[in-house]
């Protein structure tokens, strides 16, 4: 093949789904020459299944991102049609935004961003090559021959690599949505040394909406909540409804009764699909004895009467599809548009790189998004600012940025990938976050914002409203701890079933004997102009102020490990003591740190105190 130049850059990203537009726009924004390959411009910051951004735990994650000069929580609320806070009626630490957006209008509206932004190149081919010299990067090469040479690349190529989507029989080489999939880099990255293996997901059936019964659904409005990005004041007012529908008997009659049709279950599809978001098929399978699922109708946009039905993703033949949908109850007349389909795509083992996301084996390169067996927009979009900045960073000749597990959701994603590995899909979920309580979603910026700063990655602007915000919670704060007017501070306690105040108490007392702030702010005209986020902000931590200061205990113990360094050359085959599986699974992870070693699978308390003893030895 005749090769030829297509320049000289800093960084090219390979992708350009939620991942890679975070790489891409972190390298960029950062000042470094980036080029963004994709398959096709038309799906730059594509939503191929829910029409949503957020959810449990990954409303955590775009929080992060935006507090680190991220660009997914901004896209998000320009296009966002309906706010939820999930699990309001739990403790604030598994409390999630969530926003129904208009798909349409975030592909382009994330398109936009990307060709209006300085020192970043969008270029519509395929990557066939990644061109390494004496064991670093140098370049990238397309299937027409056009060569990119880089210092670095960030492979983001979703569920693209090797895709094949799988409806009944059907099977068809093909991406999602019927956009064109990537078939030459697999066999590269295993060159390169990465282990491949195969992983599936699925999506549901779009509906047209005029062919819904609504009337006897259950009607699911939006909330006024605060927004995703911290540059943001307020929801809007009009929202989109969204609708709750349930399967029943007949769906499930339906399903168990051809089980021998579903590539699932008739042995056509052998790859790994997601636990925490599986079929119908699976459900109805697994869950016997429920006599009903949960289904929720969600617009896809404004300017669509296309309904998503999250819930009720499959790969039955379109005929079964049909009968299957139908037996809803609304749904009963209901014209599909688009049939639901698996999909099966290459991915590589995490265990191949670093924390920052970079090979073990070829500097400058980096990997992040469902390449790295995630799944998830926001999981996806999390590892792309990550990758990218780190690869940034280490253009600049800076230190790397890796966020510690009591530090963010983004460093548990990451830890849990590079030592832990994945074996199925993997889905951020709270129950990841040890210090869950701490990683607060109003809390991202506190966190973060001042880490995306040093950077290089927050704007000025950012950084500013972010001052703002971290004076009015420290204003608010000294505010409620001082003393409240005692005759109406007695009479709340009292509406409240306490008894009687025998003593002076402070604003921040009363909230600690459960009455709400905003019921405070009423009672004694206090707290006006306060933003709600910054209001709900520090009434969480009045409230958990003794579990915090536990955690914060904890974290204390957790840095001891994270500051015993292991040697990157340690031959663990060589300490006595240690157990075969530890030896194993040590050599293969290569931890960074005692902290690290410690979360290995396989590698147990009496192992780490073995290193201990070896890494004082050492010392002495």
């Amino acid at each position: 093949m005749n090769t030829f130049s297509e320049g000289t850059y800093d960084a090219v990203v390979i992708g350009a789904g939620h991942a890679g537009c975070e790489a891409a726009l972190a390298l960029a924004r950062t000042g470094l020459e980036t080029v963004v390959l994709t398959l096709n411009l038309d799906s730059i910051g594509f939503m191929p299944c829910n029409p949503s951004v957020g959810g449990t735990a990954k409303g955590h994650l775009v929080r992060e991102i935006d507090a680190l000069g991220g660009e997914m929580g901004i896209c998000a609320d320009r296009c966002a049609l309906q706010y939820r806070m999930l699990n309001e009626g739990k403790g604030a630490a598994v409390q999630s935004l969530r926003a129904q957006v208009d798909k349409n209008r975030y592909h382009t509206e994330m398109k936009r961003v990307l060709e209006h932004t300085d020192h970043l190149r969008i270029v519509q081919g395929e990557a066939a090559e990644i061109l390494v010299k004496d064991g670093s990067v140098c370049g990238v090469r397309t299937q027409y021959g056009g060569i990119f040479a880089c210092r670095a690349v960030v492979v983001a190529t979703g569920v693209y690599l090797g895709a094949r989507t799988i409806t009944g029989t059907h099977v068809r080489e093909s991406g999602p949505n019927g956009f064109e999939r990537a078939t030459l880099l697999t066999q590269n990255l295993a060159a390169l040394g990465f282990r491949v293996r195969r992983f599936k997901t699925g999506t549901p059936a779009r509906l047209d909406g005029r062919t819904v019964n609504y009337s006897v659904l259950d009607e699911q409005p939006g909330e006024q909540t605060y927004p995703f990005s911290f540059l943001n004041d307020a929801t809007p007012q009009e929202q989109t409804p969204c609708h709750l529908a349930y399967t029943n008997g007949e769906t499930h009659r339906i399903i168990l009764e051809n089980l021998d049709r579903a590539p699932l279950y008739n042995g056509q599809i052998s790859s790994t699909g997601p636990r925490y978001c599986p079929s119908i098929e699976t459900k109805v399978v697994r869950f016997s004895d429920k006599e009903r699922h949960q289904l929720f109708l969600e617009p896809e946009g404004a300017d669509t009467t296309e309904v998503y039905v999250q819930g009720l993703s499959t790969s039955l033949p379109h005929d079964l599809q049909k009968a299957v949908y139908r037996s809803v109850k609304g749904l009963e007349q209901a014209e599909i548009v688009r049939y639901a389909y698996a999909i099966e795509y290459d991915c590589i083992d995490t265990l191949d790189l670093l924390p920052t996301l970079e090979s073990k084996r070829i500097s400058g390169l980096y990997t992040a998004g469902q390449i790295n067996g995630t799944s998830g927009y926001e999981e996806a979009a999390a590892q792309g600012i990550a990758a990218g900045l780190n690869a940034s960073l280490k253009l600049r000749g800076l230190p790397p940025l890796v966020l510690r597990r009591d530090q963010a959701y983004i460093g548990v994603l990451i830890d849990d990938l590079v030592t832990k590995g994945t074996e199925e899909p993997y889905r951020m979920m709270t129950s990841r976050a040890e210090f869950r309580l701490t990683l607060r979603q109003d809390n991202a910026d506190e966190r973060l914002t001042e880490i995306g700063y040093a950077a290089g990655l927050v704007t000025e602007e950012r950084y500013r409203r972010y001052l703002v915000r971290k004076k009015q919670k420290e204003d608010t704060m000294s505010e409620l701890n001082a003393r409240a007017e005692q005759r109406i501070a007695d009479a709340l306690v009292r509406d409240h079933g306490g008894a009687p105040l025998t003593c002076g108490v402070t604003y921040a007392d009363l909230i600690r004997r459960g009455i709400a702030i905003g019921e405070l702010a009423q009672a004694f005209g206090i707290l006006e102009g306060v933003p709600k986020d910054v209001l709900g902000c520090c009434e969480t931590e009045i409230r958990y102020a003794g579990y915090l200061k536990r955690s914060e205990e904890e974290i204390a113990r957790a840095k001891k490990l994270e500051n015993s360094p292991l040697p990157a050359d340690l031959d663990y085959e060589t300490i006595g003591g240690l157990r075969l599986e530890a030896r194993e699974k040590l050599n293969r992870v290569r931890p960074l740190n005692l902290g690290q070693a410690e979360r290995i699978s396989g590698v147990s308390p009496a192992d780490i105190a073995v290193l201990t003893v070896y890494l004082s030895m050492m010392k002495r």
